[in-house]
């Protein structure tokens, strides 16, 4: 007797096997990887990333016009992961690129950056550096004959009627201690904003506020790793932050965070985000609610 079963056709088989990739794909393809995500999938929202650089500061900026900016580039020993994390957004030229003064841990990795991507404008504060990694970026910056625009407050980097992103420091031509010289930037898009200090210590912090800046926004970048010599009370509370981002390296030498930060902080119920427990640390907004996408 012959047997009365179907026999499955090609057809039917390859329509199966399709079937199963594509689940198989479509599973792997929307695991949460915060480093793969396309940087088309940002169009409309700001996304800023405070990428893990251990011990260091770097920020990259995606904004809603698609325009991109670079605020410091890590150590040198993080260049290439500075690179790759960029690369893999899909970013091909960075339209801002801030040093926001001259330690190596903020511009170790940016003469890797100028080399690998199209740059467009470049702000540095009128102080130089006597080390290697200093000259080797003024280097790679004259090697594409860029200009250098020397930043200070007052400067509007992007003016429009949903962002704002401009310097409030330095205010002064001469500081000792080089971290003071520290470009101090402020984002607002809509109604959402930030603020990113570099390394500014009180010195600057005070002269911000005698200036009588509007420094109040959601987002603190704490200065200094959290060192006690910056962030100070008066500071925070005209800041007066929901979140404050810690960039450091977990177990330094040089004890970053300082328990009085992480004190000052916690008086004001301000919510505190550090790149050594969580990693890269990425926030995006519609220019009125504020997600943390870890």
């Amino acid at each position: 007797m012959k047997s009365t079963r179907k026999v499955k056709s090609p057809i039917f088989v390859v329509i199966i096997l399709i079937s199963v990739f594509s689940y198989i794909y479509q599973t792997w393809n929307s695991q949460d990887n915060k480093e793969e995500k396309n940087y088309e999938e940002n169009n409309g929202r700001l996304a800023v990333h405070f990428i893990d650089v251990g011990q260091a500061d770097c920020i990259l900026i995606q904004f809603p016009d698609e325009q991109v900016s670079l605020i410091d580039g890590g150590n040198r020993d993080d260049a290439e992961n500075v690179v790759e994390y960029i690369e893999k957004l899909g970013i091909k030229k960075i339209d801002y690129l801030l040093a926001t003064h001259p330690h190596e841990d903020h511009i170790g990795g940016l003469p890797e950056v100028i080399k690998q991507f199209e740059i467009g404008k470049i702000y540095m504060p009128k102080v130089s550096a006597n080390t290697v990694i200093f000259e080797t970026l003024l280097t790679e910056i004259d090697k594409k004959n860029l200009k250098i625009i020397s930043g200070k407050a007052g400067i509007n980097i992007i003016d429009t009627d949903d962002i704002d992103f401009f310097l409030l420091a330095p205010n002064s031509d001469k500081y000792n201690e080089t971290n003071n010289y520290s470009l101090l930037v402020r984002l607002d898009y809509r109604n959402s904003s930030f603020l990113f200090t570099g390394d500014a210590e009180k010195e600057s912090e005070e002269e911000i506020i005698n200036q009588g800046y509007n420094i109040d926004v959601d987002v603190l970048k704490v200065g200094h790793h959290g060192g006690v010599s910056s962030t100070s009370q008066k500071f925070l509370e005209n800041v007066n932050p929901f979140y404050a981002v810690i960039s450091v390296g977990g177990n330094n030498s040089y004890g970053h965070p300082h328990k009085e930060t992480l004190e000052r902080l916690a008086n004001m119920n301000i919510k505190v985000l550090r790149t050594d427990e969580m990693g890269t640390i990425i926030m995006t907004s519609d220019g009125n609610t504020i997600n943390i996408d870890n």
